[in-house]
């Protein structure tokens, strides 16, 4: 009986149930991977190059011939850390194209007595699943925007501790979304990759009911949103929400005194063209001198004046404006849901 090949939405599907097994090489799985699968590579980065090399120089006999001596003495290994990883649940694997890895792989481990199935179109069937599952989402989104320091991530979470449904895209990115967004947070993942977990955060949603993501740039840090969900997030309805400065500057001192002060003077320092080298100067002296206060108001300067530029381009075609006189989350998510 052949191996069983599933289509992107059955795979993911079956997720739950069973062991996902990526057998490319692991370079290939770190650039990017479907979220749950396990790096589990037939050849090695420098094996796959070489197997590679000798298809396009010397043909795929040759090729075939250099791939079985390098998968040869691995395949008990193989056989013994699947059982293992798998316990007793279906093992499902997939490689680039769907071709010769994942099929020899899923092979053995069928000879040796495991439930086993592939992706139809292999992981580039699946890349192509993400961009077009997120260009035409059917999501209602509801976008909350602000200028810097209003607490949208904290609003957010204040709306999912309601009921509501919210898609954390910062959190998705390991980032703030400005200069000084990196710091506290971990390594970014690729764009490839946060494109796939975005995916999968939406895919996570029910499209019957609305969804709060906050208003961002499309670019997040290093990683980007799709142009096909950010297309659908700008024509969204926007509930841009105001609080006092002095709101607004708590919120920034709650979220960065407590980081090195090293990584502050760095961020200041990737503002400097458009904040200007007298206030970069007067936010490296307030810095030094511990007064994170002026240094919090500097920086809002800046950034003020591009969230209204980016607020006077907004396209959405309802756009609603919630004037709060303090910076309460909690209170702030329930007047945004109609409380």
């Amino acid at each position: 009986m052949s191996v069983q090949a599933y289509l992107v939405e059955r795979f993911l599907e079956r997720r739950s149930e069973a062991l996902v097994l990526d057998v490319r090489s692991p370079g290939e799985y770190v650039q990017g991977h479907i979220p749950g699968a396990l790096s589990f590579p037939l050849f090695s980065d420098e094996e796959r190059a070489k197997v590679g090399t000798c298809y396009k120089q010397q043909g795929p006999e040759l090729a075939l011939e250099m791939g079985l001596k390098f998968v040869g003495p691995k395949m008990a290994g193989f056989v013994r850390d699947a059982r293992r990883l798998a316990a007793g649940r279906p093992v499902l694997v997939h490689c680039w194209r769907g071709g010769k890895r994942s099929g020899s792989m899923a092979w053995l481990l069928r000879q040796a007595g495991m439930e086993v199935a592939t992706l139809t179109g292999g992981y580039k069937q699946y890349r192509q699943w993400v961009l077009q599952s997120l260009s035409e989402s059917p999501l209602p989104l509801l976008v909350v925007g602000g200028k810097t320091g209003i607490g949208k991530t904290r609003i957010l979470h204040a709306l999912r501790d309601l009921g509501e449904q919210i898609l954390d895209l910062e959190a998705l990115a390991h980032h703030k979304g400005s200069s000084f967004g990196s710091i506290g947070e971990a390594p970014q993942p690729s764009v490839e990759q946060f494109e796939n977990d975005l995916a999968e955060a939406v895919m996570q949603l029910d499209p019957a009911r609305r969804v709060w993501v906050e208003n961002e740039s499309r670019s997040i840090g290093r990683v980007f949103i799709p142009e096909g969900f950010w297309k659908i997030m700008k024509n969204a309805p926007l509930y841009n929400v105001s609080v006092p400065e002095s709101a607004r500057i708590d919120n920034l001192l709650a979220d960065y005194t407590a980081c090195d002060k090293t990584e502050l003077i760095a961020a200041f320092h990737r503002i400097e063209k458009k904040l200007g080298g007298q206030h970069l100067k007067a936010a490296l002296e307030a810095l030094e001198a511990d007064d994170f206060t002026t240094a919090a108001t500097i920086a809002l300067r800046y950034y003020d004046k591009t969230y209204q530029h980016c607020l006077d381009q907004n396209i959405s075609p309802d756009i609603r404006q919630f004037d709060f006189e303090i910076g309460d989350a909690g209170e702030i998510a329930r007047r945004l849901r109609g409380e």
